[in-house]
């Protein structure tokens, strides 16, 4: 394996979107830091950013130029060992530009498929639909003249799917970063049985060269990261609908959202999650694993109904937050959405009542933020959690069964053999989705 041989003509496709910009933006730069090795001096180094509009190309090459500067500027000492030989580089801006120069001078934008068929290496990070991925692959493939190697950031669809549909032959691996792939430091890397043993071996290196921690998946449908996500969404789902027959729903939605991060210790509620990646995008998860499982179903009702009426979260372009679930002022639920009456009760109006159903948090609660920042987690996590297992609280008694269900998640991905072991799904959870602890914990163990 020629690792930089490999780098020296590279596609991403949908490069203008969330995920494709940041695979584009850390690609860029680990190609131009090849490029400015000595012994690669005399190599030429291409990045094809596919995309289908001219606007949104547009706009990808101004984040990239952003984004590389920032980078330069936090790296003015390597850059300058890098640069040591050009003696008109003399003050940090010059280096900087100059850097910035090089890394953009690699990036092609284009709405045409042609040029990827010189790529050795296409990264796909293209809507989540197995047809069009299919569709696209197969179409470079039949028309390459490299038989490149694919990465596609699937979140959901097995490996071997999309390689025998596409008839690659074992030159594809799955290799979903985490959103945003420059920010996140997690790669879920996924082989097939019949995935190309040389490929993996490159895929190693170059998330190692990016810094990535990698956590190897096996090939079934969603994976760790989806494979539990999903599951959760269903079970907080499923706890408004059987706590709604007893107060209005949006009670009791609040309720679950403010258990899930508040009593969970989680980054944001679950319902605040769902909206980020959108409700019409579970839903389709959901829908891509289904085929594939052959003793559960992934599917809610209520995803449905409020699809149908037009509530799908999600993100605006400048990445700010839509509606879902909840609505979002500066960023913060503010509302939920009342599905009978169509319309966002504010929060203010049932958080009081809300809270004082729920019961208060154990004394010794603190923030995510704190925990997953303090270098005692441990000892807080374990103080908190003997203190809420001797309260007789409906907030403790829904953390109860949050968690149970959370970790008989984990354990079922490890039993299915998804994952390998216990502490990958630990670590996708703790890295990926920024837990302050894992879903397999003896906090939840029952007996």
């Amino acid at each position: 394996m020629d690792y930089t041989k490999r780098l020296e003509n590279v596609t991403v496709l949908g490069a203008a979107g969330k995920m494709g910009s940041g695979i584009l933006l850390l690609t860029a730069m680990e190609m131009a830091n090849l490029s400015l090795k000595p012994e690669n001096k005399d190599r030429h180094f291409v990045l094809n950013a596919v995309d289908v509009s001219h606007q949104a190309l547009g706009g990808l090459m101004k984040f990239l130029k952003a984004q590389v500067q920032k980078a330069a500027e936090k790296q003015t000492v390597r850059l300058r060992k890098v640069y040591e030989d050009r003696e008109d580089l003399i003050e940090n801006k010059e280096i900087i530009d100059q850097y910035v120069f090089d890394v953009m001078s690699i990036v092609r934008p284009v709405t045409v498929m042609e040029p990827a068929y010189q790529s050795g290496v296409i990264f796909e990070a293209i809507i989540e639909n197995p047809d069009i991925k299919v569709k696209l692959l197969s179409r470079i493939d039949k028309n390459s003249e490299t038989s490149p190697w694919f990465f596609t950031n699937t979140s959901s669809i097995p490996i071997h799917s999309l390689d025998e549909k596409a008839g690659l032959g074992g030159r594809i691996i799955g290799f979903h970063f985490y959103n945003p792939p420059a920010v996140q430091k997690l790669v879920e890397l996924i082989e097939a049985k019949a995935t190309d043993k040389e490929l993996a071996e490159f895929a190693y290196a170059y998330a190692k060269s990016l810094r990535k921690k990698i956590v190897p998946s096996n090939d079934f449908a969603g994976f760790i990261g989806n494979g539990h996500f999903m599951r959760d969404a269903l079970h907080a789902i499923s706890e408004v609908q059987r706590l709604a027959e007893e107060m209005p729903f949006v009670e009791a939605l609040y309720m679950i959202n403010k258990v899930s991060q508040e009593f969970l210790i989680r980054p944001m509620g679950i319902f605040q999650l769902i909206d980020y990646v959108g409700l019409d995008v579970c839903q389709y998860i959901m829908s891509v694993m289904n085929p594939f499982l052959a003793d559960e179903e992934l599917h809610s009702d209520l995803l449905d109904k409020y699809i149908e009426m037009g509530v799908k979260g999600g993100q605006y372009a400048d990445a700010s937050q839509k509606d879902g679930f909840l609505k979002y002022e500066k960023g913060r639920p503010s509302g939920i959405y009342d599905p009978e009456k169509k319309e966002y009760v504010p929060v203010s109006q049932i958080q009081a009542k809300c809270d004082e159903k729920l019961g208060p948090l154990p004394q010794s609660a603190q923030p995510w933020k704190t925990v997953i920042g303090s270098p005692d987690k441990n000892s807080i996590l374990d103080g908190y959690f003997k203190e809420l297992d001797g309260m007789d609280t409906l907030g403790a008694k829904l953390v109860g069964a949050y968690g149970q269900r959370s970790r008989e998640i984990g354990l079922k991905l490890v039993a299915d053999n998804v994952a390998h072991s216990e502490g990958d799904v630990n670590t996708v959870l703790l890295t990926g989705f920024y837990h302050a602890y894992g879903p397999i914990n003896d906090y939840f163990k029952k007996g």
